[in-house]
């Protein structure tokens, strides 16, 4: 474990973050497996992460009650069920656009529903991070989103987005260090609301496994 990922993990737990490290996919998994017990409602952001982990095979596999929000031919009533699922669930599973050596989660939404999931309802809130998420500060995790996130995942959802064409925010053409909210304006930004999560009143309510590969955007 390299210094910088052993802050990092000191700096959550600092801030009321249970912090765990897995090697590979398999320990994330592993991790995974023994926070879950059968028949717990779960619910779900949107994740690369989750998929390239194994995780979302996890919450797959019939053992528990997970209201997915993103399964082929749901209805509009179904994902506002499973939206709303979100609130009172046992378990909420996204990633983190950023995880900062201070401890810090940064996180920018389109609609919101992570990141409010992210702040309050689910009795417990689980992040699946890649290695190549950890940053030094929210500067440079607001960075990462406007270079390599938000570009990324317009691609992933075929959203015509400024940044899906230039692989970058339109903000970085007119400023190197852009503020956290500039960017492209119209229906297609889905860089809409920012969280950074720091020191929690909750403790351990927020779990974030910190997995020594690269997982998602």
């Amino acid at each position: 474990m390299s210094v910088s990922v052993e802050k990092t993990i000191k700096n959550l737990e600092l801030n009321n973050i249970k912090a765990y490290y897995a090697e590979n996919k398999a320990e994330v998994c592993k991790i995974v497996s023994d926070l879950l017990f059968d028949g717990a409602v779960i619910t779900a952001g949107g994740s690369v992460s989750l998929k390239e982990s194994g995780v979302w095979d996890i919450i797959e596999s019939g053992k528990y009650k997970f209201y997915d929000r993103a399964k082929p031919g749901i209805t509009d009533e179904e994902r506002l069920e499973a939206f709303k699922a979100a609130i009172g669930c046992d378990f909420f599973f996204c990633s983190s656009n950023a995880v900062t050596e201070n401890g810090e989660l940064v996180n920018v939404d389109g609609t919101a529903n992570r990141i409010s999931s992210i702040c309050f309802g689910p009795k417990n809130v689980i992040m699946i991070v890649g290695i190549n998420k950890l940053v030094k500060n929210v500067d440079e995790g607001l960075l990462r989103i406007k270079r390599t996130a938000a570009p990324k995942n317009t691609e992933r959802l075929k959203i015509d987005a400024p940044c899906r064409k230039l692989g970058h925010c339109v903000s970085l053409l007119k400023n190197a260090c852009p503020d956290m909210t500039d960017g492209c304006r119209g229906n297609t930004r889905i860089c809409c609301d920012y969280l950074v999560s720091a020191m929690q009143r909750q403790k351990d309510r927020i779990k974030v496994i910190i997995c020594n590969e690269p997982l998602g955007y």
